[in-house]
């Protein structure tokens, strides 16, 4: 009997709960749409100049005044790389959205490359944001990577749509990332920027050996340094759609030359007036300096260094990325932020 009494006890305990904003779990984990219930997937239709498509998108929790929108990198890459966010922000209380971008694993893929412009993304990202009721009063855009260039263009476009912005591991110059790209390498040892350059010069950027000499010379000390790779990461990769990410970024991390390969917002970071979060890491491929200095250049900035961080920071120092992301969501939503980056 009194076990029973236990149970009814924490059954109580549990159903009341209170997540911020006074949300309870059923509130918080209720289902939204009526119908098959999809654990929060929906296919979200978009018009491009080439037609209607749907894009995957995925909302874990409901919170009225918090929802967070991923923007994954690459381009070309998936919502897999943020699974790990699954593990911090509902916990919070905080909504949810991971979101394939079109053409990537899980969305419509027209292989189509006159869409692969940072004009047809943003006009994506708005079309999403309506679809799912995203406002000025509740949205939080958060871009990682290729992500960061996409949530930047958004914010310039359409910051009236949002409540915060983070912008996280990029930086707002392809010409400024080339250059520090540059200043990694060159701490290499010289034999091995020596065979990395012979590979290079004969365009062999799917050579099995030149893929081994990045992934172990490079990628696992400046892309990701958990050993081995968290299996997410791994099956990111593997969806990684080759033809977006060519186009745009170019061949490889080390060799820029697709579309992006002018792009600079650097003078227009100004223009940003929305609560803005920048983050970097110590061990980044983007220089962290230049995210520190991108927080004083938008009216109301602020930046998070991860000391332990790579490019996917929110990987391998997770104990100061999702303090720091979740600090910066708590205040805005609370008008209690203040601006440090000035």
């Amino acid at each position: 009997m009194r076990y029973f009494a236990a149970f009814l006890f924490i059954a109580a305990l549990t159903c009341c709960h209170q997540s911020p904003k006074g949300l309870t779990l059923r509130e918080y984990f209720g289902a939204r749409d009526s119908g098959v219930q999809t654990g929060g997937v929906k296919m979200v239709e978009i018009t491009t100049a080439k037609g209607k498509f749907h894009v995957w998108t995925k909302r874990i929790g409901n919170n009225p005044t918090i929802k967070v929108l991923l923007l994954h990198g690459g381009p070309g890459g998936t919502h897999e790389f943020f699974e790990c966010f699954e593990s911090f922000l509902p916990e919070e209380g905080f909504e949810l959205i991971e979101y394939d971008q079109l053409d990537s694993y899980y969305s419509d893929q027209p292989n189509d490359s006159s869409l692969w412009t940072t004009q047809h993304f943003v006009e994506e990202v708005e079309q999403v944001r309506k679809a799912l009721g995203l406002t000025r009063d509740n949205f939080y855009l958060l871009g990682h990577s290729w992500g960061g260039i996409l949530a930047m263009e958004y914010a310039l476009k359409y910051q009236d749509n949002l409540k915060g912005l983070i912008i996280s591991n990029m930086m707002a110059s392809m010409p400024a990332y080339e250059k520090y790209n540059g200043v990694l390498r060159s701490a290499m040892r010289p034999s091995l920027v020596d065979s990395l350059q012979a590979y290079e010069t004969k365009g062999l950027y799917e050579d099995s050996v030149y893929q081994s000499l990045v992934i172990s010379e490079y990628y696992n000390q400046h892309l990701c340094r958990v050993t081995p790779w968290p299996e997410p990461i791994m099956r990111m990769f593997k969806h990684l759609s080759k033809g977006i990410y060519v186009t745009m970024q170019g061949p490889s991390e080390f060799k820029t030359g697709g579309r992006l390969i002018t792009w600079d917002r650097s003078k227009d970071l100004p223009q940003i007036k929305v609560p803005t979060l920048t983050i970097g890491g110590e061990f980044d491929t983007m220089d962290p300096k230049y995210m520190e200095w991108m927080s004083k250049q938008v009216q109301q900035g602020n930046y998070l260094y991860c000391p332990k961080g790579s490019h996917c920071s929110a990987w391998d120092d997770q104990e100061h990325y999702f303090p720091g992301l979740v600090k910066f969501i708590k205040d805005v939503d609370e008008s209690t932020f203040k601006a440090t980056g000035k």
